[in-house]
This record gives C-alpha cells, sequence and structure tokens, in this order.
C-alpha cells in the first residue's frame, strides 16, 4: 500500500508535468500572441485615433471654414440689412420732409387762392362798376349830344326868334317914322 501512495502521484505529477509541459509551450507563444496581437490592437488603435485626429483636425478645419464663410455672409447679409435699414429710414425721413414742405406749401396756396379769389372778386366787382360806369356814361353822352343838338335847335330858334323881333322892330320902328 505503501507503493500505491508513491506510484499514484508520481503518475499524477508526470500526466500533470506532461500537461504542464504542453501547456507551458503553448502558454508561452499564446501569451506572446496575445501580447503581439495586443499590440497590433493598440497600434492599429493609435493608428485609428491618428487617423480620426487627423479627420477631426480636418472636419474642424472644414467647419471652421465653413463658419467663417458663413459668419461672412452673415456679416454680408447684416450689413445689406443695414444699409437697407438706413436706405428705408433715410427715404421715410425724406418722404416726412417732403409731405411737411408740400402741406406748407398746399397751406400757402390755399391762402393766396382765398386772396386771389378775394381780389378776382373785387376785380370782377370793379369790372361791374366800370361797365355800369361806361354804360351810364355812353348813356349821358348820349343824352348830353342830345341835349346839345336841342340847345342848338333852341339857339337857332332863338335867334329866329330875334333876328324876326328886330325885323319887327325895324319894321315898326320905319312904320312909326312913316306915320
Amino acid at each position: 500500500m505503501n507503493k500505491a501512495y508513491l506510484i499514484f502521484p508520481l503518475i499524477g505529477l508526470l500526466i500533470f508535468g506532461g500537461f504542464y509541459l504542453s501547456f507551458s509551450n503553448g502558454y508561452e507563444a499564446r501569451l506572446a500572441a496575445v501580447k503581439v496581437a495586443a499590440e497590433n490592437v493598440k497600434k492599429e488603435k493609435a493608428k485609428q485615433q491618428i487617423l480620426d485626429r487627423e479627420k477631426a483636425i480636418a472636419a474642424a478645419i472644414e467647419a471652421s471654414k465653413i463658419r467663417a464663410v458663413e459668419r461672412a455672409e452673415k456679416e454680408r447679409l447684416e450689413e445689406l440689412k443695414k444699409t437697407a435699414r438706413q436706405e428705408a429710414d433715410d427715404l421715410r425721413q425724406r418722404t416726412y420732409e417732403e409731405r411737411k414742405r408740400l402741406r406748407e406749401q398746399s397751406d400757402r396756396l390755399k391762402k393766396d387762392f382765398v386772396e386771389v379769389k378775394a381780389a378776382v372778386e373785387k376785380a370782377t366787382e370793379e369790372k361791374k362798376k366800370h361797365v355800369e360806369e361806361e354804360t351810364f356814361l355812353k348813356n349821358y353822352l348820349k343824352q348830353a349830344e342830345a341835349n346839345v343838338g336841342y340847345y342848338y335847335n333852341l339857339l337857332e330858334k332863338i335867334n329866329a326868334a330875334e333876328v324876326a323881333r328886330a325885323e319887327a322892330a325895324r319894321i315898326a320902328a320905319a312904320a312909326a317914322k312913316k306915320s
């Protein structure tokens, strides 16, 4: 029985040694392979990270360029809006001033119109008065001419009567001398 205590563990040890040697030889190679694989993975990750960083940098630069272009476009649009707003304000101000000037001119013209209308009415009244005066003077002239003709006829009648009276007086004086 004593031999069994020695033989079985020895056989177990030999079996274990065989497994261990096969495992140990393969284990070192597997560890080396795992290390190499891990290093390859790390190198790939590092390469990938470098590529990703380069892509990220390129994307950031591209995004920066795009943002710069967008910012420039936005500034241009803001400048256009500011210019348009300023032009609109200027136009509004000019329109307001023009409207104010035209309103004042309109008020002034209305006052002038009232004055001119009053002057025209006054001139019409004066014209009417002058026409009436002219008509009166024409009628007066006709009446005066008629009166002149009447007075000339009257003077001729008076002269004829004087001549007839003088002739009658002379005849009466000649008849008184004869008698």
